[in-house]
């Protein structure tokens, strides 16, 4: 019951107090068991307004920032989403319930056996899981929505070229500690409509920063 009680108030005192409101996606953060998916000893940890370590250097974002990105999205019923950074499996048992389908992509290995084995554990199904680094290679399709859970230092049209026309992609762009999260919608062939949404700050997926330019 403490455990029930304190992912309701997560819900109610953080993520709905962002502006998140959208009633679908409340009642998914309030359904999906996020203390399952936080690794063994944060547990404490699994409702706090903070990120958590996942190993290998990355972090499981902040519950106020995962109901940003689901809210910006708006994941259909229909939809097939793409995720670009798997983590422990959260974010892609969120959009699974939200969505058709989910494939999520990560270039940790360790990570996508986690998230395999958290969203069995949570009976869900709907989640493919493939090994890849994003920044070289996309999967070879189109999809409805799209959730990069890393920054890149500059935006990179092949995300917004991975859209269906109509399809949204959320990400954020920019150096810390001042970076601009968009939403970005294909509105046709080669032409997409940038909303900024808010200044964050979030770790670079791997390889998602440039190398430093050194001058001699």
């Amino acid at each position: 019951m403490k455990t029930e009680f304190a992912r309701q108030q997560m819900v109610e005192q953080q993520v709905r107090a962002w502006d998140v409101l959208n009633p679908r996606i409340l009642e998914v953060l309030k359904t999906v068991p996020r203390e399952q998916f936080v690794p063994a000893g944060f547990e404490a940890l699994a409702f706090a307004d903070t990120e958590i370590p996942i190993g290998h250097g990355q972090m499981m974002m902040t519950p106020t920032l995962e109901g940003r990105v689901l809210q910006a999205l708006q994941p259909d019923a229909a939809d097939h989403v793409l995720e670009i950074g798997t983590g422990t499996g959260f974010l892609s048992a969120c959009i699974a319930r939200l969505a058709n389908r989910v494939t999520s992509v990560d270039i940790v290995e360790q990570f996508l056996k986690t998230a395999t084995a958290n969203l069995e554990d949570s009976g869900i199904s709907n989640v493919k899981l493939l090994t890849m680094d994003a920044m070289q290679h996309l999967p070879d399709e189109q999809f409805d929505a799209i959730a990069i859970t890393g920054s890149i230092q500059k935006f990179d049209a092949r995300f917004a070229a991975a859209l269906k026309p109509g399809g949204r992609l959320f990400v954020v762009v920019g150096d810390a500690p001042a970076m601009e999260a968009r939403l970005i919608t294909r509105t046709g062939d080669n032409d997409w409509h940038t909303e900024s949404l808010f200044e964050t700050e979030l770790l670079p997926l791997v390889n998602g920063s440039e190398p430093p330019q050194f001058l001699f």
